[in-house]
Parts: C-alpha cells; sequence; structure tokens
C-alpha cells in the first residue's frame, strides 16, 4: 500500500513540476473536450465511442472519447491563442496489459515558430525536470531514424527491401499476414532496436520516413522525410512530435487514406474532424507540438515496467 501511495504523491509532484515548467515558460494550460464529434482515423488507434441521449438539434449523437487533444489544441492556435498545453486524460480502446491502460494521463503542448528540432530539445528538458524529482540524470543520444537503424542493427531503413527488414527480426517470430513495410520498420524499432536502449540514456530519434508523416510536414530530399522526432527514456517511448503540417488539403488527404486503410481491415472509420480542417484552412501558425506519456514517465521514475505501479486503480480494478 504505502508503494502505491508514494507513487500517487510522486504524480502530484510532477505535475507540479510540470505546471510550473510551463508558467516559468509563459506556455498557457488549457482544457479542451474529452467528447468530440470526429475519432481518430489512424489506423492503428482504436477510438471509444458512446452515444449521447439528449437533444442534439441535428447534431450527431455518436461522440468519440479522444486519444489526444491534439486537434481541438491546433484549433486554438489557428485562433492566434499562442502556446498551450493540456495535461489530461485520453482513451484508446483495446489497449490494456503491462504498460497499457485503456485510460491513461497525457501531457501535449505547442509552440509557436518553431520547428521539431527545438522541441524535442524542449521535450528533454521536460524529462530531465522530471527526473529531477528522483534524483536521477540522463545522458542524452540524438541521431535521425535513418542512422539509428544503421548503428543499431547495419540496416538502412529507406533502402532494404522488405524481405530484408522482415529477415533483420532474427528469431521474433511474427505473422506477416497484411503487415506492410511501415510494419517491419516499426516491429524493428519495438522488438531489436528500443529494448537495447540504456536506462540512464534518453534517445532523440529524428525525421522519420515520409510514409511515417501521420500529422507532420515532409521536407523533400533523397529521401524525403517526415519532420518527425521521438523521444525514448530507456526502453520506454515517451513523446511523439511533429513540425505540423500546415495544409488542409494535404490533411484532408492523410485522413481519408487512414478511412481507407481502416475499411481495407476491417475497421469501423470515424468521422473526419472537418473543425480541424477548417482551423488548418484559416491558417495554422508556423509551429510543433508534442504528446508525451506521463504514466510512462512515472514508470521510468519509480523504476517499474508495469503501469498499475504507477495509478491509483488500473483497468482491471477500475
Amino acid at each position: 500500500m504505502s508503494d502505491r501511495f508514494d507513487a500517487l504523491r510522486l504524480r502530484a509532484s510532477l505535475y507540479a513540476t510540470l505546471r510550473l515548467f510551463f508558467a516559468e515558460r509563459h506556455v498557457q494550460e488549457v482544457e479542451t473536450p474529452v467528447l468530440s464529434r470526429a475519432g481518430n482515423t489512424d489506423p492503428n488507434i482504436a477510438s471509444f465511442s458512446l452515444e449521447f441521449s439528449g437533444r442534439t438539434d441535428g447534431a450527431p449523437r455518436t461522440r468519440w472519447l479522444r486519444t489526444s487533444p491534439e486537434f481541438p489544441l491546433k484549433r486554438l492556435l489557428a485562433e492566434g491563442f499562442g502556446d498551450c498545453y493540456e495535461l489530461g486524460r485520453v482513451f484508446r480502446d483495446g489497449e490494456a496489459g503491462g504498460r497499457h491502460n485503456p485510460e491513461f494521463t497525457m501531457l501535449e503542448w505547442y509552440r509557436v515558430g518553431r520547428d521539431h528540432r527545438w522541441l524535442a530539445h524542449e521535450t528533454v528538458d521536460v524529462v530531465r525536470a522530471a527526473l529531477a524529482l528522483v534524483n536521477r540524470d540522463v545522458r542524452v543520444v540524438e541521431s535521425t531514424y535513418r542512422d539509428l537503424f544503421r548503428t543499431s542493427i547495419d540496416v538502412d531503413p529507406f533502402l532494404a527491401s522488405d524481405e530484408a527488414l522482415r529477415n533483420a527480426l532474427g528469431d521474433v517470430v511474427i505473422d506477416p499476414e497484411g503487415l506492410v513495410r511501415d510494419d517491419w520498420l516499426d516491429l524493428l524499432v519495438t522488438h531489436r532496436i528500443q529494448p537495447a536502449f540504456a536506462s540512464d540514456e534518453i534517445h532523440v530519434v529524428h525525421d522519420y520516413p515520409a510514409s511515417q508523416c501521420a500529422l507532420a510536414r515532409i521536407r523533400p530530399g533523397t529521401p524525403p522525410v517526415a519532420e518527425r522526432f521521438e523521444v525514448f527514456l530507456g526502453p520506454l517511448e515517451l513523446a511523439n512530435g511533429y513540425h505540423e503540417l500546415r495544409d488542409a488539403a494535404e490533411q484532408r488527404a492523410r485522413f481519408e487514406k487512414d478511412r481507407q486503410v481502416r475499411s481495407e481491415r476491417g475497421l469501423p472509420a470515424p468521422p473526419v474532424d472537418d473543425a480541424l480542417l477548417a482551423a488548418l484552412a484559416h491558417g495554422l501558425p508556423e509551429c510543433a507540438g508534442v504528446a508525451l506519456g506521463v504514466d510512462r514517465l512515472l514508470m521510468a521514475m519509480r523504476g517499474t515496467d508495469r503501469i498499475a505501479d504507477v495509478l491509483a486503480f488500473d483497468f482491471a480494478r477500475a
């Protein structure tokens, strides 16, 4: 019992530290809706939905629990609100286990006039401020996605054939049915590269394959890359950030492509967020944004690989 109470007290201290961190940098805390007319179209993320029983005045009764506060935060940015963050609960269906809980806490923030490389460094500052609460510091290792693959498993993720990617998994046995190139790349990260990260290191990885752009802009080149970064603390993935896409037409095309993939996989296709697209068309300022898993950060601070150890009550006891 005392360990769980200690974890809850550490969570409270972490929240206070995060709020002070952003207050000192004039980044405003906001709260945005948990229920939305639109869901997340990402084929690899499942959204919870529910039916509203009250008066809707013609609006849809089906509402979706947010998987992140990204879309409403960007709408605020488009209205001219400026640098902002949200610290709150998000929800993902089908994700329960040792490192996952269907509801969890996310910290997401946006910096106007910055790119993904600048924001990656600020993310490291956030993590270090958190680790200071438990008298820890870490070494920072920064690399491109391509260099990470080359140095870790001697594979070029941009040029290697799909067969070479599958073979690089070694003795990791995966059912190949329905898997595409990006799935094999993700599996190499999660099964071969990520587990080897030292616990006293933060790894910052940037410039992902253009096919893994999500809501990030793509930088032309040979090859083109998505201006995206991820931050790992030891073997735990903590944060995912973007130099944000500002093109409404391109974003709509990506949403529709996601919906097509979901349809091909027999998955429900949540409605596209037209409010976000309208905000992008109105004009999103040049900015970068990042989402950080607070429970994952607490797991690293407590030295546990069980998310239940940092929650008051996990899904099995909720």
